[in-house]
């Protein structure tokens, strides 16, 4: 089955997925387009991530990011880190004859303004491109990333200098491990353009972006991205793919990022898009139902581990296990 290598939720999911079906359009290949929040910006449902072109070739990666815009897909995901910069070589070497067709996005882990300017440029750089459509902080998992961020000569005083220079039109900001850290970002700033989370039919079931996250997203009218739809595949053992990923598309966001690393997998995805119809609350809560089963750390390995974080707790404070 290994394909790929401060409001209640319901009721802002509920209110926001009906908005989205109002707004949902078709692009020029077929592919539903939601407008990403208040960026005004139309993107497809489904885009292409870069995150997983080290499980291939150079060629073959520059073949699906091409296949990609062919079937209409307009939003184009990686990071400074993907593969030590060659996932955005790869983009800088199909996409740029498509750049005013497209929504280009890159990220930086680094936390302080220096190291995250010196990222963007090594990013503009690879992609071959003066400015990006998104810039976005990567990978914010701990609360001590926060501070660090926020202080003075942090990594947020780069990506507001950016956004002003034309260097990125939007900003944003990513992560997968903890939603309390996403919480905390979102505390500490309310100029955000857009937001990356992981989302799938187990997300319910530990430690919620979905629950937690998700209904302040919609509430600020964030540019709402997903990711990890079939948890890294490990829900395709007893869902099918076109259920994770028609749930995630039906949940209020606007793009679901889809790291493929073959044709045929970017194929399928847009077909899947093409035919997308939005679940019914019992169709959702019964995958979440299937989901469960298998949710927890062991799954979504990229979550904090909240048994490991309690027995370690109990062993330094003497507590029976």
């Amino acid at each position: 089955m290994r394909r790929r290598t401060f409001l209640s939720s319901s009721t802002a999911a509920g209110l926001s997925l009906q908005a989205q079906r109002g707004k949902a359009m078709t692009s020029g290949g077929g592919i539903p387009r939601r407008v990403f929040g208040k960026t005004g910006e139309s993107l497809t449902i489904v885009g292409q991530a870069g995150g997983r072109f080290p499980l291939c070739s150079f060629d073959e990666a520059k073949a699906i990011t091409l296949r990609a815009y062919e079937l209409g897909i307009n939003y184009f995901d990686t990071a400074r880190i993907y593969w030590n910069g060659r996932s955005e070589e790869v983009y800088g070497a199909v996409l740029p004859p498509f750049r005013k067709q497209i929504f280009l996005t890159t990220k930086s882990p680094v936390r302080d303004r220096k190291g995250a300017e010196a990222d963007l440029e090594k990013s503009l750089r690879a992609l071959k491109t003066d400015y990006v459509d998104l810039w976005q902080i990567h990978q914010v998992g701990t609360l001590d990333e926060v501070k660090q961020i926020f202080a003075p000569g942090g990594a947020i005083e780069a990506f507001e200098a950016a956004k002003k220079a034309g260097k990125c039109r939007f900003m944003g900001f990513t992560g997968h491990r903890d939603p309390e850290v996403h919480l905390a970002m979102l505390k500490n700033y309310d100029k955000y353009d857009s937001i990356l989370m992981p989302l799938n039919p187990a997300d319910p079931s530990y430690l919620s972006f979905e629950k937690m996250v998700l209904p302040v997203a919609v509430e600020r009218g964030m540019g709402i991205q997903g990711m990890k739809s079939t948890a890294n595949a490990g829900l395709l053992s007893g869902i099918h793919l076109k259920d994770c990923l028609d749930y995630v598309l039906s949940l209020p966001i606007h793009c679901l990022t889809l790291g493929c690393t073959t044709i045929g997998q970017i194929e399928d995805d847009v077909r899947i898009a093409k035919e997308f119809k939005p679940l019914t609350a019992q169709q959702m809560a019964e995958l979440r139902r299937k989901a469960s089963r298998m949710a927890g750390p062991r799954l979504e390995n990229w979550k904090r581990d909240t048994a490991k974080q309690a027995e370690s707790r109990r062993y330094w404070d003497g507590t029976p296990a």
